[in-house]
């Protein structure tokens, strides 16, 4: 449990407001991207709330859907992907942002495939606000040493000496894993 109360949802608003401001957008951007964030609703009105990240391909995305399920099966949590926020956004970056701004946790589930989330684990990384709320559960794979590459090694790395990497091969490890997040 966090010691935290749940964010307002205006604060919330507003933040995002000032930082849609500081970026050179469009008026119908900005208030279509604050039209989706405010549909977000869950995310105010629980105690924690979960933004997960991974692979949108086909056997990934059910471990994915997996990892949201069991977040979302917690008494005040709510969990959900970056493909939940609607909206048609051009900047995938100040998406992630935005919505990692809001919530109490990031959650990341890693796996080797190309269309993994590397761009967000290097802005996990980039600032202490959303590398303290960052957890990555994280496969391994027996036949490979260093399956992942040198940059997110560094990520990996650095998670898990503030143990908030969590590691697992099977859906059975993934799900035990989850239950060890916060």
């Amino acid at each position: 449990m966090t010691d935290r109360s749940p964010p307002r949802q205006e604060d919330l608003l507003e933040s995002a407001s000032d930082r849609l401001a500081a970026d050179e957008i469009t008026l119908a951007d900005n208030e279509e991207i604050l039209q989706a964030l405010s549909e977000l609703t869950p995310i105010y009105e629980n105690e924690r709330t979960y933004f997960v990240l991974g692979n949108y391909d086909r056997e990934p995305i059910r471990r994915l859907n997996l990892v949201v399920d069991r977040l979302n099966r917690r008494p005040d949590a709510y969990a959900f992907r970056m493909v939940d926020v609607r909206g048609e956004w051009d900047n995938g970056i100040q998406k992630f942002c935005l919505v990692a701004d809001l919530v109490s946790h990031v959650v990341g589930v890693a796996e080797t495939d190309p269309s993994d989330f590397l761009v967000e684990q290097g802005l996990l990384v980039g600032t202490e606000e959303y590398f303290s709320k960052s957890y990555v559960l994280k496969r391994e794979y027996e036949a490979e040493e260093h399956p992942f590459g040198w940059m997110q090694d560094g990520v990996f790395d650095l998670l898990e000496e503030e143990g908030r990497l969590y590691r697992w091969e099977t859906e059975a490890e993934l799900a035990e894993a989850v239950e060890r997040i916060p």
